[in-house]
């Protein structure tokens, strides 16, 4: 696939973050992200007051990232958009504002699964970042997703480990809710491991097949844990909040890297690429730095913004579909496609 001359507008509203980017070829012009704070006081994301939150979000958030681009929308090639898979309600916010912008352009409309373009991100163009060749490995970490993922092709992916309930993402905040941490806890989590040991407590991993994740157990623990140090001393976790944090992160972070030590010896792939919200986790990126210089990985951990949920990793899927569909000479629409809550890679 060559480059060419290509504007890309991206559109993401798969949970509660509303966001625009645009696009010129692989390189990020804007990327712009409107959060919704109104899910703090109920310590999670509340689906139809999210998907109204798209509603208020989509126009302001399209407009202010065409605006820091430079870009006028008539000068756009295609609009790329998140179909799944999510929220519904956020989803159809997105879809639709999408279907509705292509069709009165009058330019190609570009569906993009959610959870490859968390992989993908790794592709846009960032001076000081390297991008993975094929094959290589890549462990999306979410609040909704934990999976490994065989890369062999831009758009020739094989899942070969995931979660069979809870994702990681809902472990850290779950368990931060059980210690008194306000929504979203996970980065909180991240921020009193650092100073604390990890070795103060021990939580039991589970005891799941191969390469696939569980991680309700852990949760379970720790609500155990919790309830008994709490009634012996009530003022327990404020004490050793540093510690008990610290030792939930390490104990998350040896589940994960167990089980792509596993799929990098079963593959014999040894580049590993993470993505999603969770690998903004400085204890997540150390260990895998850790295990590049302990295994001779070549490891690639992406831009924090293109971390959490981003439309520039929507827009850079969309490009890349453009020019594999060869989208610039057959204006191909189609416009019957859906919004999709399950959407596999």
């Amino acid at each position: 696939m060559s480059k060419n001359n290509t504007y890309i507008l991206a559109i993401e509203s798969s949970c509660d973050d509303t966001a625009a980017a645009v696009l010129h070829n692989d390189k990020t012009l804007a990327n712009v992200v409107a959060g919704q704070a109104v899910h703090e006081q109920y310590g999670g994301v509340v689906p139809e007051l999210a998907s109204r939150a798209h509603q208020q979000n989509i126009v302001p958030v399209v407009h202010e990232a065409l605006r820091k681009a430079n870009v006028k929308k008539e000068d756009l090639n295609a609009i790329a958009f998140t179909s799944g898979p999510g929220l519904m309600g956020s989803l159809l916010v997105g879809t639709s504002f999408a279907k509705s912008l292509a069709m009165g352009l009058d330019i190609p409309l570009i569906d993009v699964n959610h959870m490859q373009a968390h992989i993908l991100a790794h592709f846009i163009e960032e001076e000081g970042y390297d991008k993975p060749e094929f094959p290589f490995l890549a462990m999306t970490i979410s609040g909704g997703h934990t999976q490994i993922v065989r890369v062999d092709s831009y758009f020739d992916m094989t899942v070969i480990g995931q979660t069979l309930d809870d994702a990681v993402g809902e472990a850290f905040d779950k368990s931060a809710k059980i210690l008194g941490l306000p929504y979203p806890g996970g980065p909180l989590i991240d921020k009193y491991a650092q100073l604390g040991n990890p070795k103060a407590y021990k939580f039991t991993k589970p005891k799941v097949g191969d390469l696939d994740f569980s991680f309700s157990g852990l949760k379970t623990a720790v609500l155990y844990f919790y309830q008994k140090e709490v009634a012996a001393d009530p003022d327990f976790v404020e004490k050793n909040r540093n510690d008990i944090c610290a030792s939930i992160q390490h104990t998350i972070i040896n589940i994960l890297m167990d089980k792509i030590k596993k799929a990098v010896k079963q593959t014999g792939i040894k580049q590993v690429a993470i993505g999603g919200g969770v690998s903004a986790n400085s204890g997540i990126r150390k260990a895998l730095k850790d295990a590049e210089q302990k295994y001779g990985w070549k490891t690639f951990v992406p831009k924090f913004e293109y971390t959490t949920d981003n439309a520039a990793m929507i827009g850079i899927v969309g490009y890349l579909k453009y020019l594999e569909e060869n989208l610039a000479e057959t204006g191909y629409t189609d416009t019957k496609v859906m919004a999709q809550s399950r959407l596999k890679i």
